[in-house]
This record gives C-alpha cells, structure tokens and sequence, in this order.
C-alpha cells in the first residue's frame, strides 16, 4: 500500500470513526483492508478507497470499520470496575432506587456487558429491581458475536467457576466445547450500533453508570472532550463514568470528580 492510498484510508476512517491511526499502523491497516478486498475481488488499494466512496448506503463504510476495528477484550477486565459497580448498585438498592441503567459505550464482543450483567446478578436484590445494560459497539461484526452469547473455553478462563456455572450453558459438539450466556442474562442487555464520534448521542438519560473503557485512547483529544461531555449529560447527578486504567479525563472542564483513577462521579 503506497502512502497516499494509506492516509487516504486513514482520513475516512477518521472521519467516519474518529479513530486515529498512526504512521505504525501501516501493517494492520494493509491485513485488513486486504481481507475486505479479497472478498469483493478488488485487488488495488484506490480501487477500493473509490468503492468506499461510491457507496452511498454506506454499508461498505460499515464494513470497512469494521475490519479495521480492534476488539480485545476479556471477561473480568480491570475487575476492580465490576466490585465497584456492584457495591455502588448494591448502596442505591438500599437507598430504595428500583431503576438501574448501565452504558456500556464499547462492547466488543459481549464479554464487558455481560460482565457487568454477572456482577449485578450476584446483588440478592437485583431480581426483583428493574435493571437493563445498553451495549454498544461501532463493529456489526463484534455487535454480531455479542449478540449470540456464545464463546470458547479460552475466552471463558478468566470468568470465577461459580459465576461460570450459574449464568452459562455449556454445550459440546463432538471435541468442541463451548458456553452459551443464559437467557436470563441476556435479557439484561440490549445491543445496538453506535459512533462514538457522532453527536449528540441518541440514547435518553438519566444514565446511572456509564462504561468507556480502552476506548478514548484511540481519539484525539479534541474529540474525547466531547466525548465525556456527552456522558457528563446523560448521567445524573451522583452517576458514575468508569474508564480504562491506562486513561484519564484530561483536559476536560466540567463536573466529573475523580474517587480514585479511572473512576469518575458526576456531582452537579
């Protein structure tokens, strides 16, 4: 791939996704594109950038995102996030709130959101309270996968066997095992489409806890503040916005206060 057909991609990209990719993404960004363009039998690299262009459903914007999207993820991920979750939910229970609304603003391929959906099941009282988890991802390719629920023995080691046992199926075809998300836990969640970089979000608040973790590293600066200033609107007051450890919310001037890194609280 010659420069100009790289920053050519990496301009849409940018432009539909607000993901920034580097000079040391030439490599990854050829594997994938490459991947795409196999399956539509085009082989030169503008061929395809025109193809892009030309379509105006803008399904093979979509398409392209998707392939050039990174989903790691794991089951457990920062656990420190989900024992605060559970605790904070477990204190407003008692405070007499019936209503629980989690964001869920990266999905992936499910394991986050239906993390998050384990941990409040473990409150003794969120069965009888009304709790929903929205997930939502750029990739219909990872949204896709969340969707089912349905993953292999590695992709389930980092989940406690208590836990593994009370919310998922195992199911074995032949030598192969894998471990379907129980109905009741997939009830939780309700998976959709969503770009990050396109505002105003579309979703209606009050939010209770919104999660964007390992995301915002991918942005520019300029497009995380406005990012978190969304957030800041669809939480109420005294909500919580969890971001990934490696992350923080500078340069953002609004009414986040920080409890402790990576764990933000909305105070006016």
């Amino acid at each position: 791939m010659d420069k100009a057909a790289f920053n050519n991609i990496r301009d849409l990209v940018f432009k539909e996704s607000g993901i920034v990719l580097g000079d040391a993404k030439v490599a990854l960004v050829v594997a994938r594109v490459s991947r795409r363009m196999n399956e539509l039998g085009i082989d030169k690299h503008q061929a395809y950038i025109d193809h892009v262009k030309a379509d105006k459903t803008g399904t093979e914007v979509i398409k392209l995102l998707d392939a050039i999207s990174t989903n790691v993820t794991h089951f457990f991920r920062e656990p420190d996030h989900f024992d605060t979750l559970r605790d904070i939910v477990d204190g407003w229970f008692g405070e007499g709130q019936d209503r629980i609304r989690v964001w869920c603003s990266a999905s992936s391929t499910g394991q986050e959101p239906y993390t998050i959906s384990m941990s409040l099941s473990e409150i003794p009282q969120a069965r009888t309270k009304n709790v929903r988890i929205l997930a939502t991802d750029i990739s219909t390719r990872a949204l896709g996968r969340a969707k089912e629920g349905n993953y292999s023995t590695e992709e389930i080691e980092k989940i406690p066997l208590g836990l593994l046992n009370k919310y998922f199926v195992k199911e074995k075809s032949g030598n192969v095992v894998r471990h379907q998300v129980k109905a009741d836990q997939k009830k939780m969640v309700l998976f959709g489409r969503l770009n990050l970089s396109e505002f105003p979000f579309p979703m209606k608040g009050p939010l209770d806890v919104i999660f964007c973790r390992n995301v915002m590293i991918y942005f520019n600066n300029e497009l995380r503040v406005k990012i978190i200033g969304e957030f800041e609107r669809l939480l109420k007051v005294g909500g919580y916005l969890m971001v990934g450890h490696s992350e923080s919310l500078a340069g953002y001037v609004g009414n986040f206060q920080m409890l402790r890194p990576s764990v933000f609280v909305k105070t006016a």
